[in-house]
């Protein structure tokens, strides 16, 4: 039996991570062109690091984004897998409440936790044993393409997340596919 699946990154895709400028610190240490290591929750990053948002209004826009996904649980099963730090479960679902998104918590897979991190096949082996699904039947979503690629190696189809609207056009697909 098929069970469609979606499985969520969080820095950059469900969680827009505040500077810290780590990201200048590695492009000049691997010599690539400013802003090249990553790319962010597309428009609600932007206009909130242009001022043209307040941040309760950027908190409004991802609770949007988070009420999308957290509707898609009567659609199929949710999971998220993250490369995380210690800590980050408890300051997450405080936050996020990324825990009512799932529905149990073992449904999201913290690196810190399993000792596995993307993009070693096993992170996505544990998350669809978790989420009792196969990986043909799950639509890997985050915002490193290598991610994304080891995703697809592990049998999973991948979307690098470019944004919500291409994002959410993509999980209408993965969820409509026969």
């Amino acid at each position: 039996m098929e069970t469609r699946c979606v499985i969520f990154d969080i820095g950059g895709v469900l969680e827009t991570t505040p500077a810290t400028g780590w990201d200048v610190k590695w492009e000049r240490r691997l010599g690539l062109s400013p802003g090249s290591m990553h790319r962010r929750p597309g428009d609600v990053r932007e206009v909130g690091s242009l001022g043209k948002m307040t941040e309760p209004e950027v908190r409004a826009r991802v609770a949007a984004v988070l009420g999308y996904v957290r509707g898609l649980r009567t659609r199929c099963r949710l999971g998220i897998l993250s490369n995380s730090f210690v800590g980050a479960r408890e300051r997450e679902q405080e936050l996020y409440g990324f825990g009512d998104l799932v529905e149990d918590v073992r449904d999201i897979v913290y690196s810190h936790e399993t000792g596995i991190a993307k993009p070693a096949p096993e992170a996505f082996a544990v998350a669809c044993e978790r989420l009792r699904v196969r990986p043909a039947d799950c639509l890997f979503v985050d915002d490193a393409l290598v991610n994304v690629l080891a995703a697809e190696a592990a049998g999973m189809r991948g979307l690098l997340f470019a944004g919500n609207t291409a994002t959410v056009a993509g999980i209408e697909e993965h969820l409509a596919r026969r």
